[in-house]
């Protein structure tokens, strides 16, 4: 098998990595294709003494860490959510975010985490300790819901409302999603993608963001669907079936990067 055909079935979840740590699709899948770039342009110096997806992550990782913070990426405008999150690294250092993404996100091992970003394991578990404590306190926000499964529906609101968060309300179709944000104005979504009256969550989400702003993410089973780097996708998204922690770390990396939770001077 050749080392691309090795390497595909990972990429679509490396653009998710990419797009949460940056919070931009488009800054989050170059890095991604600076990456492959740099695979292409010397295949013997990737690792093939490990697992290709650390490989592919280890290569990505290189290139964000080499990157100029104050470089605008090839010539491109900072986008203006990273241009928010750079105010609040000053109270949380990049390494802590990565290590919460790899291994509550990405499901990364302590170990492989520690190989990835170059530090212990012991650390990247202090890491990641660090980076949810200064994230819950500086993002609080009102959540709407928008799921079909109640059992599903259940799980998330408490995971909301755990980390200090208020639910404005669960909605299970696309109409009364649109409803629920028109009268009770939230500053975060959850959508997962199939609804119960076979209406699209995304279509839902469209219809609110047509109002108004502010952070997203879809839950789907099927996140190859949306991460193909082909056209306008989500940010932000978590696989089904998904554990806690990788909710609790969306949701503290989408309002990392939302203005509206900027702390006040």
């Amino acid at each position: 098998m050749s080392l691309g055909q090795q390497l595909a079935p990972h990429l679509p979840f490396l653009r998710r990595y990419g797009r949460a740590l940056t919070g931009s699709q488009s800054q989050g899948d170059r890095y991604v294709r600076a990456a492959l770039e740099a695979i292409v342009a010397a295949p013997d110096q990737f690792p093939r003494d490990i697992d290709p997806r650390l490989g592919l992550y280890r290569t990505f990782q290189a290139i964000w860490s080499s990157a100029n913070p104050d470089d605008s990426a090839n010539g491109h405008a900072l986008h203006d959510a990273e241009a928010i999150a750079r105010a609040r690294l000053a109270r949380m250092t990049p390494l802590s975010r990565q290590a919460l993404l790899l291994t509550a996100m990405e499901g990364f091992t302590p170990e492989d985490a520690g190989y990835l970003i170059g530090v212990a394991p012991s650390e990247v578990e202090e890491l990641v300790a660090e980076a949810l404590a200064e994230i819950e306190k500086q993002t609080r926000a009102r959540v709407l819901i928008i799921e079909d499964e109640p059992i599903i529906a259940m799980d998330i609101e408490t995971i909301v409302r755990d980390l200090g968060h208020e639910v404005t309300g669960v909605a299970v179709t696309r109409d009364e999603a649109v409803a629920l944000a028109m009268e009770d104005r939230p500053g975060l979504v959850l959508a997962d993608i199939q609804l119960a009256d076979d209406s699209s969550g995304i279509d839902a989400v469209k219809d609110i963001l047509a109002q108004f702003q502010l952070p997203v993410i879809f839950i789907t089973a099927f996140p190859e669907r949306l991460l193909t780097g082909e056209r306008p996708e989500p940010t932000f998204l978590i696989t089904k079936p998904f554990q806690r922690s990788t909710v609790k770390a969306a949701i503290s990396q989408a309002l990392f990067f939302d203005e509206a939770t900027l702390p006040a001077a």
